[in-house]
């Protein structure tokens, strides 16, 4: 090991350092109390060990001195951060800026009155108990977690239809600018099954009277999520309207790549955004992060416009054609051999009877214990028959009754002979109808420009009850949307943070600002446990070292000794040897009482000399027998 001059390092300058005066302390952390493994550290590694403790301690200590002199002006920034962190969040109904369509915050109670109108349709084909749209909708503070005044809608009821809408404050028309819709769902309850989604409504005569909402009203687009059982949905539906016949379809985009299981279930506010562009192009935005996106013409099922081919429906498969690849080989002749009714196995023919079977004792004999019960009527139940038990004669053999041999695969069993296959000379191939020209084809190059959006709507079924809406905007402005959560949904999850930080966290956050703590954790944390990793390989070697030598210069029983005197027979001794032992074992005791007197530095010197003495020990000592 190489000195610290060889290292580089200055003796005198480590012993006049503060981390010097505190070796003592240092050490307690590495060494083990026993004074006898601490004597096992070299002085070489005593010496390292106190100045890597110096080395950390320094550090720190630069560390710490360096970051409060350089960075005063950020320390007094971050305290000041710390104050306004520590204040409640203040919560202010927003107001909506820029090209907004529709907002709603729910703050006001009289505005939603006058806004909002409940549904008094029924919906068809299903009995009346239940086809109305009984579903309570009240305007309330969140259940936990909520900001001072701010409030949302809340479905009450489960298991019951429910709808509510509201008219845009003007129509939205997709013209050259994105559609923006962005708003909040909390289940408060979870989600068992049911939607939480909005329905953008169409402009038309069915959509003039809202109090008639109901499923089948028209809408262009139906954003949000659903689940029922296992089936978790983010829903992004739009209604095309077809330009030949002017039927409509819906289109459903294609799920999200990533699962969507955990707002169902956190009881958390999430903040739900979709943006249509006129490139046709798509976003959906989960908590400020794309969960899905694509394209209007290619990510769509059914796709927004038709094949231009189709197959041809009067065209039939001709009755001549051979849609087989392979034959069986009409020449081919089973084998004059090949026996078909052969068995699967046989007896085997080499087994033999074992020679404590007996062939004349049966398994089962009749209890000869058993009586026949008092109230038997042979006239009703018939003879009576003594229970059979098992033959007690036949507990120690190899079995009883008629022995049969064990069967075995018969290699004589080939089973059913099949001709082997060839390639079919007659092969046409896989049929298929011939393609001809769709007759309602069309190609719509631009499904972004959709029917005009009149009203927003909710229309609901749903297992769980305390469904809050918050929030809503539609906006032709992505950055009026980011304003919009910045003042509400940010400020919810800002507070959700607060509350939940915990000791730890506020130290990875505060390190995260201050990125050289990182190295400082490393050296302090990190360095003294592969020391004392290391420092406790050598101590257990040096102590397997310390046992072996012990157990080279003693004659008396070790744990392994025990371990082999357990496993290998002992030898019987005469008494006279029993003696001779007890006194070579004695004299081995005196010879470790010795060597427990003498000190460390001397011990191979002792060893050897006391070795060469325990052979003569029973000639300087006389039994107690003697």
């Amino acid at each position: 090991m190489k000195s610290l001059q060889e290292r580089g390092y200055d003796w005198e300058e480590l012993k006049r350092s503060k981390a010097w005066e505190d070796r003592d302390r240092y050490l307690d952390v590495f060494v083990d109390s026993d004074s006898r493994m601490y004597r096992d550290i070299t002085q070489s590694q005593k010496i390292l060990i106190n100045f890597e403790g110096a080395l950390i301690l320094s550090f720190v200590s630069f560390s710490y001195s360096e970051s409060e002199v350089d960075d005063e002006d950020d320390a007094v920034v971050a305290s000041e951060e710390e104050e306004s962190v520590v204040e409640d969040i203040v919560y202010i109904s927003p107001t909506p800026s820029g090209n907004v369509y529709f907002a709603e915050h729910f703050d006001d109670v009289s505005q939603f009155n006058k806004k909002w109108i409940l549904s008094e349709a029924k919906k068809d084909d299903i009995d009346d108990d239940i086809a109305k749209y009984d579903g309570k909708w009240e305007v309330e503070a969140p259940m936990k977690n909520g900001l001072n005044g701010d409030l949302g809608l809340v479905l009450k009821s489960k298991a019951k239809h429910a709808a509510i809408s509201a008219r845009l404050d003007r129509p939205f028309k997709f013209n050259v600018k994105p559609l923006v819709v962005q708003y909040e769902v909390n289940l408060q309850e979870g989600q068992e099954c049911g939607g939480a989604y909005i329905k953008l409504l169409s402009q038309g005569k069915q959509t003039a009277d809202l109090r008639q909402f109901h499923d089948k009203t028209p809408y262009t687009i139906m954003f949000g999520p659903d689940k029922c059982g296992n089936d978790h949905k983010l829903h992004f539906i739009f209604r095309h309207k077809n330009p030949l016949n002017g039927t409509i379809t819906e289109k459903h985009c294609k799920k999200p790549k990533d699962r969507l299981e955990e707002p169902f279930k956190d009881k958390l506010p999430h903040l739900y955004r979709l943006v249509i562009s006129s490139d046709n192009t798509f976003t959906v935005s989960l908590d400020h992060k794309v969960v899905n996106e694509g394209s209007l013409l290619e990510d769509f099922t059914p796709p927004v416009n038709p094949p231009a081919e189709i197959d041809d429906p009067e065209d039939k498969k001709p009755a001549d054609w051979d849609e087989r690849e392979k034959i069986p080989d009409p020449e081919a002749q089973k084998p004059e051999d090949w026996d078909e009714d052969a068995p699967v196995t046989i007896p085997d023919p080499d087994a033999t009877i074992p020679e404590n079977w007996l062939e004349d004792e049966p398994e089962m004999i009749s209890d000869p214990n058993a009586e026949k019960p008092d109230d038997w009527d042979s006239d009703m139940d018939g003879d009576w028959e003594a229970p059979l038990i098992p033959n007690p004669r036949c507990e120690g053999a190899d079995g009883c009754g008629p022995w049969k041999p064990p069967h075995i695969n018969n290699p004589e069993h080939k089973g059913k002979w099949r001709a082997p296959l060839i390639d079919n000379p007659n092969y046409k191939g896989k049929w298929k109808p011939r393609r001809i020209a769709n007759p309602d084809f069309f190609e719509d190059k631009e499904p972004y420009k959709m029917t005009d959006i009149a009203a927003v709507g909710l229309e609901l079924w749903s297992m769980s009850n305390m469904i809050l809406f918050d929030n809503i905007i539609i906006t032709d402005d992505p950055s009026v949307a980011d304003a919009w959560a910045a003042e509400t949904f940010d400020l919810k999850r800002k507070k959700l943070d607060k509350d939940g930080e915990s000791l730890f966290s506020r130290l990875v956050n505060y390190t995260n600002e201050q990125p050289w703590l990182w190295a400082v954790y490393v050296i302090v944390i990190g360095l003294p446990i592969v020391l004392i990793l290391a420092f406790c390989f050598h101590c257990i070697e040096k102590e397997e070292q310390r046992r072996a030598a012990e157990a080279k210069k003693t004659d008396a029983v070790t744990p392994d000794d025990e371990v082999l005197q357990e496993e290998v027979a002992k030898p019987t001794k005469s008494k006279s040897q029993l003696e001779v032992q007890e006194v070579v074992e004695e004299g081995a005791g005196d010879v470790n009482e010795e060597e427990a007197d003498n000190e460390e530095a001397n011990k191979d010197e002792v060893a050897s000399a006391d070795a060469g003495d325990a052979p003569s020990s029973p000639k300087k000592r006389t039994s107690r027998k003697e």
